[in-house]
């Protein structure tokens, strides 16, 4: 197997990871150096010439710091190191003897240009001592620049928890042999800073999330037509002016054909956007590649009808904002499905499927796309996709700018675009997250979501091989 740096791993899958590395014949030590050299080298060329202060804890990852400071003296970069605690594992005692230079005692708070904190990794369950998050709290405020060794001390793996209140902020967090769920979930994910990755060998581990990448998506086929690219129905409700963006939106992401579905013709539907309706009797068209109800779709009886009519067309289906209040267990169709919940909306289908609504966002996802047999896509700030098999992708930090009214209504529309381009729903939701943070990229600051539909189709033009 090769190594996998697109892989996000818990604690127990990394130790097992180390472990089958350690078997296959590389040493511990030799793992530690890796690590430690990279952190070394991130430091003094971030640093650039500046001072280095190395923060170092008990366990492997004050080793790395040892290891790293180690670096920096053979460059020729001034380092303080201070021990937090004494080693207690055997390639950390190892580091430290290697080190030839003075270590400080946790009573040390000296100034410098660049703080290394390698006082915890990953494995911290529990808060930091008090004394030791005062040291981490007092270098911070000695220090210009903040990197982080694998993780912030203080942050939980696993969830992302910050354990214990007033962390300070990282300018740089560098993750060591894989990524942990902590890096792209909140509220740990504002305070890494930029993320950077230090590749030490561990190979792909079966079953484990993967982060969000760019997609690569081919344009048509030379003999392509509006319909073999796709055409997509959006069911427009009581408020149509959300399911207009949306159309708009899966109008610039692939989708041949985009048909808006409203019982009257709204204001402001644009030449190229046709509007039929007729009791949704379009939804016989067997040409009909994809679905998407939901936004503006309303929850009264009629909007109710409208959605039982949507899914009981059998066509690969989106299914966003009020739609998802509808969803039941018996709903009628059993085509592929994107649900697109934010927290609220996910509160309301885990109470529809008699889910607990306990753990970590990505196992609530994964709890409700196994029992609803669909694809989630869970939005917010750490928005990630869980498909029924298992499969989790997490993203990475997307623009705050995105949190715009009618900015999920968009999402809606470029996932529902690319599943009527392919009919995959795993693949149109990673597609559909990624151009839509690519699109907000692409915007810049304080856009609408009109200016976020719009700019769809640069971001699909960057998605180009």
């Amino acid at each position: 197997m090769q190594a996998d740096l697109a892989q996000v791993l818990d604690v127990a899958a990394m130790r097992a990871a180390e472990a089958v590395l350690i078997a296959g014949g590389t040493p511990a030590q030799a793992l530690m150096e890796v690590a430690g050299r990279a952190l070394g080298e991130w430091a003094r060329r971030l640093g650039a010439g500046r001072s280095v202060t190395v923060l170092c804890g008990p366990g492997n990852n004050g080793g790395d710091g040892y290891v790293a400071a180690r670096h920096l003296m053979e460059h020729g970069v001034p380092v303080t190191v201070i021990a937090a605690r004494e080693p207690t594992t055997h390639e950390a005692m190892t580091a430290r003897s290697l080190y030839k230079g003075e270590v400080q005692s946790p009573g040390a708070l000296p100034h410098g240009g660049v703080m290394l904190d390698c006082l915890f990794g990953s494995g911290l369950s529990r808060p930091l001592p008090d004394d030791l998050f005062a040291l981490l709290i007092g270098l911070a405020q000695q220090h210009t620049l903040h990197i982080a060794a694998d993780l912030p001390s203080g942050i939980e793996a696993g969830s992302g928890a910050v354990l214990n209140p007033g962390l300070p902020a990282f300018d740089v967090t560098v993750a060591l042999g894989a990524w942990k769920h902590a890096h792209f979930a909140m509220p740990a994910a504002p305070l890494m800073g930029a993320l950077r990755l230090v590749d030490i060998g561990v190979n792909a581990v079966p079953g484990a999330a993967r982060v969000l990448t760019k997609p690569c998506i081919l344009p048509p086929a030379p003999d392509a037509h509006k319909y073999r690219r796709g055409l997509l129905a959006v069911i427009a409700g009581a408020m149509p002016g959300a399911a207009l963006l949306s159309a708009e939106a899966a109008q610039r992401s692939g989708a041949g054909y985009v048909k808006l579905l409203a019982a009257a013709r709204p204001e402001g539907v644009p030449p190229s956007l046709v509007c039929d309706d007729a009791d949704l009797a379009a939804l016989s068209d067997p040409r009909i590649a994809a679905i998407l109800v939901g936004p503006g779709l309303g929850r009264s009886g009629e909007a109710a009808a409208r959605f039982d009519a949507a899914l009981a067309a059998n066509r690969p289906v989106v299914i966003d904002a009020d739609a998802l209040t509808l969803l039941r267990p018996d709903s009628p169709g059993k085509a592929p499905r994107v649900l697109t919940p934010h927290e609220g909306e996910m509160a309301a289908l885990e109470a529809a499927f008699a889910l607990s609504a306990t753990g970590t966002r990505r196992a609530r996802a994964l709890a409700l796309a196994r029992a609803a047999q669909a694809v989630v896509l869970l939005k917010g700030p750490d928005s990630l996709i869980a498909a029924p098999g298992g499969d989790v992708i997490v993203s990475p930090r997307a623009s705050p700018w995105l949190s715009v009214a009618g900015s999920g209504d968009v999402l809606a529309g470029i996932i529902a675009s690319r599943l009527a381009v392919h009919g995959n729903a795993f693949q149109a939701a990673q597609e559909g997250l990624w151009l839509h943070g690519e699109a907000a990229r692409q915007c810049g600051p304080a856009f609408t979501a009109g200016d976020l539909a719009a700019s769809t189709g640069h971001a699909l033009r960057a998605a180009q091989p």
